[in-house]
């Protein structure tokens, strides 16, 4: 599907303040970025950089008083994620160098800490059973239970959670949002020695309508992705960034005080799937080769 990605951000400082961006998503695994402009209310300098995982980040300084900033995307997206329930668990030995880092604990997925948990819930999933004890399951069936338990057993609650909540934190209370769903799904797949991977972008017809969060796990020489809030695979999803957690992900981060007064999403559909102009063609079977 093409989807056009709308985001209002506005903000308030009694001085300059330095910024950095994460809104520019970019062509790859299940998208193909045909625009992506953003205006700003006020001029300021703007500087693109690459981080650590690859995502295009944006310095900038925001100026004092009220300001506004506008981001407009249009991707075509692939219309599913794809499944495959036989995708392996990878030996450490057998990993990427790139992908070993999405297997170590991290500030809100304390993975060391969730080894039993996880068990837990892959011996008592309702996918589990002999293959799961006998170690014949699939490393995809493992992360499906995994998440399929957090879905099952999780409340979706506003102000329940904040920026200080980790993976165990939510584990214990059961409530939380998208991000909280993320880090848990994340830490207990990395318990299980499954690197994992915290994903922020926008996903089509979510309600209500925000930035949305979910995670990636390694299986079988690549990325699959993984929604626990949602109750089956479900595509269209323009993906912004990749990180270890929330801390790497963030949309905009401040180095002073600031106001942010307004903050709006809206993800629309925008026409076909391919024009004459593009000519694209997109499908969930596009793989990833763990270049983020």
């Amino acid at each position: 599907m093409r989807l056009t990605a709308d985001l209002l951000l506005e903000t308030n400082a009694s001085d300059s303040v330095p910024c950095i961006l994460m809104l520019h998503p970019q062509s790859g695994d299940g998208q193909v970025i045909e625009r992506n402009e953003l205006k700003t209310s006020l001029p300021c300098p703007q500087r693109e950089y690459l981080d650590v995982y690859g995502n295009l980040c944006l310095r900038t300084m925001i100026p004092a008083g009220p300001f506004r900033l506008e981001n407009n995307i249009v991707a075509v997206c692939a219309d599913e994620i794809e499944v495959d329930t036989g995708a392996a668990f990878m030996l450490m030995q057998d990993l990427p160098d790139n992908v070993l880092q999405f297997t170590l604990p991290s500030r809100y997925c304390e993975s060391d800490l969730l080894g039993e948990k996880a068990r837990e819930i892959i011996g008592l999933g309702e996918a589990a059973g002999s293959a799961f004890k006998d170690g014949s399951a699939t490393g995809y069936a493992q992360v499906e239970s995994i998440r399929s338990w957090i879905h099952d057993n999780f409340e979706y609650a506003y102000g329940t959670t904040d920026s200080s909540t980790s993976a165990k934190d939510v584990l214990t209370s059961q409530k939380g949002v998208c991000r909280d769903y993320a880090h848990a799904g994340i830490a207990l797949c990395r318990s299980l020695d499954i690197p994992a991977r915290m994903v922020v972008g926008y996903l089509y017809d979510l309600k209500p309508m925000d930035m949305h969060a979910w995670f990636q796990a390694y299986l079988g020489g690549r990325w699959f992705t993984f929604d626990a809030t949602q109750r089956e695979p479900k595509g269209n999803r323009i993906v912004i960034a990749y990180g270890k957690d929330a801390a790497d992900v963030a949309i905009a981060t401040y180095f002073a005080d600031i106001v942010l007064t307004r903050f709006e999403v809206s993800v629309e559909a925008a026409g076909p799937e391919s024009t004459p102009e593009t000519g694209y063609q997109i499908t969930a079977n596009s793989k990833d080769q763990t270049a983020h």
